[in-house]
């Protein structure tokens, strides 16, 4: 297991967020352990996954797994993001302990079902074709606006430099 890579997903928890307005929402409850792992869902023509976000009261494994997930399925379509296998999100993380072994399933069951609600909703009628041209907007203009060097992020925050001033110094540190 790579666990420099693990904690940095526990720590930076990349789309750890419950989504305002979702358009589908898949949720798997473990009975062994009651870990929760709910994931949100916007979708934009031509069925791409436009922005993806989840909510996890699981362990360090939990919020490492749905972080990955979240990475590999952000930009695919739908039956790529089905697709994804326990085996890339394990690969991904250069492993799992042995007890640890379940969690790439758990949260592919949750990431599964909410595309299979997008589905229902959008045979349904539920989602327009303007939702989906509006889904992808929402993305883009998201995007842009906390893409780094726009001064608008934590991550422009904590590369700037920062300013020091002591005993008649003053001292500049760039990052």
């Amino acid at each position: 297991m790579n666990f420099a890579k693990f904690q940095k997903l526990v720590e930076e928890r990349t789309g750890f967020r419950t989504m305002d307005n979702p358009m589908a929402s898949g949720e798997y409850f473990s009975d062994s352990c009651g870990d929760m792992y709910t994931y949100y869902l916007k979708v934009g023509p031509g069925d791409v996954i436009e922005d993806v976000s989840y909510f996890t009261t699981g362990c360090g494994f939990g919020t490492a797994t749905c972080s990955l997930l979240v990475d590999l399925a952000l930009g695919k379509t739908l039956d790529a993001a089905y697709a994804i296998t326990e085996a890339q999100i394990e690969a991904e993380l250069d492993g799992y302990p042995e007890k640890k072994k379940d969690y790439p399933e758990r949260s592919l069951i949750a990431l599964r079902t909410a595309i299979d609600d997008f589905r229902a909703k959008r045979a349904a009628g539920t989602i327009s074709d303007e939702a989906l041209v509006r889904a992808h907007a929402e993305a883009v203009a998201s995007r842009a606006a906390t893409a780094p060097g726009n001064g608008t992020t934590s991550q422009d925050d904590a590369q700037a430099p920062s300013v020091e001033a002591g005993e008649g110094k003053v001292l500049i540190k760039l990052r």
